[in-house]
């Protein structure tokens, strides 16, 4: 009798665990079984320090026992392991950058957190190594322009998007399931197979948001938490899209500001924004066909990240020539970002509306960013999985926000707001200058984190750090 239920009882164990390897939240941890990483970076030399693993998590976290998936995950040793914190959990941007490169790369932490931590990272789902989906235009439907000039536009966006996501879907078991909470369980099950009691973590951009959900969600597992160019994930639609137009009309200014002082400008003793408009107006009449004036403001928007001030005079300049705007590639995980942002637009009425606003707060530059979130998330399925709504967060150690002044896609105002929700749960220090992240900018941005990490020290409120 004893035996057969010790039988019956080792059977429903089996049950619960699902398929073998499986991580499950009220389960033992996953052993992550550490090797020689895919040699898929042919710029990358090889690290003896870094190695590769596959994690595998539930399809769906409600449904533990069911389908599962690998993530693709990678460490880097700590260089001084005799003076070794811990774990440090990297957590890409985008969404759509792949933190396994960031690893192996190594070039995105300072030699402090090289020395003492084991850096760690991962392809989110449905990013690179992690069940990316395949996805291949419809060739019988036309793509949209950005933006949209009227309601026929506007269906043919709606259409175009959802057989695009037709044909996406057959290739990425995580498709409809790439939403940020379902990263927040996955990155906890990462805690647990790296036997970390509490995280360790630094969040850039888009992965910020990561940070934000998973203090929420695990308040009692965080260690430390950092989050640089924060992204708010509270906004409705039209507040989106007009903080990221604000931001960007912002960024610009700057360069319009450092053209009239300095001779480095290749428009330097120019009205750069007479210039700029001619530009504009040249993509209005089709000079640059098929690129467009959507086009010309996404040179500004990959430029002013850096920013690279001077290159991008180069650029308007010859613009302003008759050249045309290079192309920029500003990737995104749809299956990611749609199931965070609910992008609802019920027309053409409620789009103009949308772009009226953009143009508002950014004559110059008039789309910004959330334009083309928007169009790309036309037709998405109704309520998200991950809708947006104001933080609720108490760790015991604050969370560190790291934010620039003048940032073109996670701007200040982003920042500001998601402190204030976190309220004495989060301290938001300033950098004082340019670009879309800052950890690196120098060494008082470097510090600030840096201390944080390692020694748990938290800067003044109202800290501050000089641009340059």
């Amino acid at each position: 009798m004893f035996r057969r239920t010790v039988a019956v009882a080792l059977a429903a164990l089996t049950v619960l665990a699902g398929l073998p390897g499986a991580a499950r939240a009220d389960g033992p941890p996953q052993r992550l079984v550490w090797g020689e990483c895919a040699d898929d970076l042919p710029n990358v030399p090889p690290d003896e320090r870094v190695r590769c693993a596959r994690l595998r998590v539930p399809v769906d976290w409600n449904r533990p026992n069911g389908p599962t998936f690998e993530l693709a995950v990678a460490r880097r040793l700590a260089r001084a392991p005799e003076r070794r914190v811990g774990m440090l959990v990297f957590g890409p941007g985008g969404p759509g950058d792949s933190g396994v490169e960031r690893i192996r790369k190594g070039d995105r932490f300072s030699g402090e957190l090289l020395d003492r931590f084991d850096l760690v990272s991962f392809d989110p789902r449905s990013v690179a190594r992690t069940a990316a989906p395949v996805c291949t235009p419809d060739p019988a439907l036309r793509k949209p322009p950005v933006p949209l000039t009227g309601q026929a536009d506007f269906d043919a966006a709606v259409a175009y998007n959802q057989a695009l996501w037709g044909r996406c879907r057959p290739t990425s078991p995580v498709f409809d399931h790439a939403d940020t909470l379902s990263t927040v369980r996955d990155l906890d099950a990462l805690r647990r197979a790296l036997g970390e009691r509490r995280l360790s973590f630094h969040g850039s951009s888009y992965g910020t948001l990561l940070g934000q959900q998973y203090a929420e969600r695990y308040p009692g597992r965080v260690r430390a938490v950092v989050l640089e160019g924060v992204f708010d994930h509270s906004l409705d639609v039209r507040s989106f899209v007009r903080t990221q137009a604000a931001t960007l009309q912002d960024s610009f200014d700057e360069f319009v500001s450092w053209c009239d002082r300095s001779a480095d400008c290749a428009l330097h003793e120019r009205d750069v924004r007479s210039v700029w408009a001619r530009v504009l107006a040249r993509a209005d009449r089709g000079e640059y066909t098929p690129r467009t004036a959507f086009d010309v403001t996404a040179v500004a928007l990959g430029l002013l990240a850096g920013p690279r001030w001077p290159q991008l005079a180069v650029i308007v300049r010859d613009m302003d020539a008759g050249a045309p705007p290079p192309e920029v590639n500003l990737p995104l995980s749809v299956a990611a970002f749609c199931a965070d942002w609910p992008a609802r637009v019920r027309d053409y009425t409620d789009y103009a509306g949308l772009v009226r606003d953009a143009v508002a707060v950014a004559p110059d530059v008039r789309y910004g960013a959330g334009l083309l979130a928007v169009q790309i998330c036309l037709g998405w399925p109704s309520p998200v999985r991950n809708p947006p709504h104001a933080l609720n967060v108490h760790t015991r150690t604050p969370l560190l926000l790291l934010n620039a002044r003048h940032d073109p896609r996670t701007g200040y105002a982003w920042a500001v707001n998601v402190a204030r929700q976190l309220g004495r749960h989060g301290r938001l220090v300033t950098y004082e200058g340019w670009g879309h992240g800052t950890y690196q900018r120098n060494d008082c941005t470097e510090a600030v984190v840096d201390r944080y990490l390692v020694d748990l020290t938290l800067p003044a409120p109202g800290a501050r750090c000089p641009a340059g």
